[in-house]
């Protein structure tokens, strides 16, 4: 690569895209060190060195309504990333995820000359599929992480590559469940219950309340349950206790040590989101809830075109899981399937088998570094190519 090419722009908008930035990065400055990287990500990416014009922080609004209420913070990403990627300053654009922001830069690098990556593709196959033809026009190459995807772009004429899941690398935990359950101080005669509202404020708010409540039928019906939140790294655990209003249900709340919790707990309740998926490999038996603004789950239904809206049981091919959608998200509901399942051993060790057959299908783990690896690869023959030509 020559010395233009140690500028590269890579934007996340999420804390997952951060995440996964952070160790692409990584990956690519094992294979390049002489690169430097700029964009927009968290404290992870930052922690590797890449230099954020914007934080995610502000970046994780959900749905049309909510959207609209940081349009103006929006505008200005868009025009000073828009304006990064005229400079000519760059040989490279890495795109995370996050479509509603990355494929308008997709299509500015392409007229820039900029080669997009694209790592974590947008799920045309459950809405907007018209958008595949942008992508063919703006993106080099995508990077799909679901395996079933990579045909459905190739038939389109994307050049994309399925490289496994950083799932695969990503989702264990860090210690065995003995060692968890006395770490957070459980018992393991009582039945652990795991709550899991989501990583966004605005989750939070639509879903923590209502979880409480089914967590308290659940305990009326079942006698001595435990309790136990996982904090998202993205929520001040303040706001959790704030609603827990004494916490008369005693529920206990970690943070950063999700996987540790999921590990050891007989159920989750979980919003549906990248979390459904990180829980099935884990072999955590679950019930998943979706609940939107009205007028944005209005949008949802008609734009929307998947049987399942769990990420797990699209990963299955089966609803493994059972879904509970918008006025199916009562606190009665949820306690009924938690309860149906719980009462039955037979129920809730086959759903355990079924899910932990979804890691098979996500590849083999060192997935960051044959997407670097790639990465690298499609520069170089891109640089080869120019210099034969001139």
């Amino acid at each position: 690569m020559n010395k233009k090419s140690l500028r590269t722009l890579i934007v996340a908008g999420e804390a997952s895209g951060d995440l996964h930035g952070s160790h692409l990065v990584q990956a690519l400055k094992i294979l390049r060190p002489e690169c430097r990287f700029f964009g927009m990500g968290g404290k992870n990416m930052r922690s590797e060195g890449v230099e954020t014009f914007f934080d995610i922080e502000r970046m994780g609004a959900v749905g049309a309504v909510e959207i609209l209420a940081e349009l103006p913070h929006y505008l200005k990403v868009y025009r000073t990333l828009s304006r990064e990627i005229s400079s000519g300053a760059y040989t490279a654009a890495i795109l995370i995820d996050y479509p509603t922001l990355n494929l308008r830069l997709a299509r500015l690098c392409e007229r820039a000359g900029v080669p997009v990556f694209y790592f974590i593709s947008p799920q045309i196959w459950a809405w907007r599929k018209g958008r595949i033809n942008q992508i063919r026009q703006t993106v080099n190459r995508m990077f799909v992480v679901l395996p079933f995807e990579e045909s459905l772009y190739r038939s389109a004429g994307v050049d994309a590559e399925f490289l496994g899941h950083p799932f695969a690398d990503k989702v264990h935990p860090s210690m065995d469940k003995e060692e968890a359950l006395k770490e957070f101080h459980l018992d393991s005669d009582q039945k652990i219950i795991g709550l899991l509202p989501g990583s966004r404020k605005n989750e939070i708010q639509s879903l923590l309340q209502i979880m409480l409540e089914a967590a308290e039928k659940i305990q009326n019906e079942l006698g001595n349950c435990q309790f136990i939140l996982p904090v998202a790294d993205t929520i001040d655990p303040e706001i959790i206790r704030r609603q827990l209003q004494g916490n008369p249900l005693n529920v206990r709340l970690v943070t950063g040590k999700t996987y540790d919790v999921m590990h050891c707990c007989d159920f989750l309740i979980i919003a549906s989101g990248s979390a459904t998926l990180e829980a099935g490999i884990l072999g955590c038996p679950m019930v998943i809830i979706y609940k939107l603004n009205v007028f944005t789950y209005f949008l949802a239904r008609i734009l929307i075109d998947t049987e399942m809206i769990g990420l797990v049981n699209i990963v299955a091919g089966e609803r493994v899981v059972p879904e509970l959608i918008q006025g199916e998200v009562t606190p009665e509901n949820i306690a009924r399937e938690a309860i149906t399942h719980l009462n039955n051993p037979e129920r809730l060790q086959a759903v355990r088998t079924r899910l932990l057959k979804i890691r098979e299908s996500l590849g083999e783990p060192g997935v960051m570094n044959r997407v670097a690896k790639s990465i690298c690869q499609y520069l170089d023959e891109q640089i080869g190519n120019e210099e034969v030509s001139q």
